[in-house]
């Protein structure tokens, strides 16, 4: 009897090692791993307390990266009851703001909203949950970006290709003249990647964006919100871009960023990646992409 028991224990024992030993070894893959500016670990708890408190977000995402998205979502649906809550998003072009506003109040269906707006060709997979997490909780949904051609306008002929558009068309973008520092470090980089081509209207290009996205956010949020903004993370990473312009205009207001960045090693940050942004997402560089 005494032998019954001893390999008894010793079956629950192995049973046990064995458990232990697949729940460690799965714990060695970690989709994500969220850092704060400095470097140091940081819950999802901790991150959703801090952006609670904040009166506008900026997650900066890889496009095609499935964590951003996800975690996109998994943010708007804790924050939704802590805060009122109003979403934005670089994919949805401000001339295309009266289509994605119809589609959330019902007045037309999926099938019109992709064929009237310019959606991402990642719309289903990537953006769409979010949008339908906002129609079905009554959450505005904001078309903060320029269209694109009239990016495309500034990357030809400057600044000055915008002064010729109809007052109607102006609306759709911030209003002129557009301030602009060609010493943020980001544009400045820009320019380095183009020398020795006819590139100097490239980071014009970008500002003209940065600066219509952070136009429309903020003359859509209202004091107790809660803005919760999507776009690459080259448009807020290192505080500059969306977010130089929104501190020009508002500086009093409480702003966090977000940014996603790939390495091959997760559970330490990488000093280049250091105070890119308040809290910095780290996912694999293997991970699966979404196209």
């Amino acid at each position: 009897m005494k032998r019954f028991f001893d390999i008894k224990f010793l079956l629950i024992a192995f049973t046990l090692y064995l458990c232990c030993g697949v729940a460690t070894y799965g714990q060695k893959k970690p989709a994500y791993v969220i850092f704060n500016a400095k470097g140091k670990k940081v819950s999802y708890r901790h991150m959703l307390r801090k952006l609670s408190k904040e009166d506008i977000i900026l997650f900066g995402e890889l496009h095609n990266n499935p964590i951003s998205h996800w975690l996109q979502l998994e943010l708007a649906q804790d924050l939704h009851p802590l805060k009122p809550l109003i979403l934005g998003a670089e994919m949805f072009e401000r001339d295309n703001h009266e289509v994605l506003s119809d589609y959330l109040a019902g007045n037309i269906n999926d099938k019109a909203l992709d064929s009237l707006a310019r959606l991402w060709p990642n719309y289903e997979t990537d953006y769409q949950p979010l949008v339908e997490f906002a129609k079905s909780n009554e959450i505005p949904f904001v078309a903060t970006n320029i269209p694109r051609r009239y990016a495309s306008l500034v990357y030809q002929k400057g600044f000055e290709g915008l002064d010729s558009l109809p007052a109607q068309e102006k609306e759709w973008i911030a209003p002129l003249p557009i301030a602009y520092d060609a010493e943020l470090p980001g544009y400045k980089s820009m320019l380095d990647m183009v020398e020795g081509h006819d590139g100097e209207n490239l980071p014009k290009a970008q500002a003209i964006k940065d600066a219509t996205m952070g136009h429309f956010i903020l003359e859509s949020y209202e004091p107790g919100q809660l803005f919760f903004h999507l776009n690459g993370s080259y448009h807020s990473d290192n505080y500059e871009g969306i977010l130089w312009y929104l501190r020009q205009q508002q500086p009093a207001l409480r702003y966090a960023t977000i940014s996603t960045v790939s390495q091959e090693e997760v559970k330490r940050l990488e000093n280049e990646h250091k105070k890119k942004a308040d809290f910095i997402i780290v996912v694999p560089e293997n991970m699966t992409k979404t196209y």
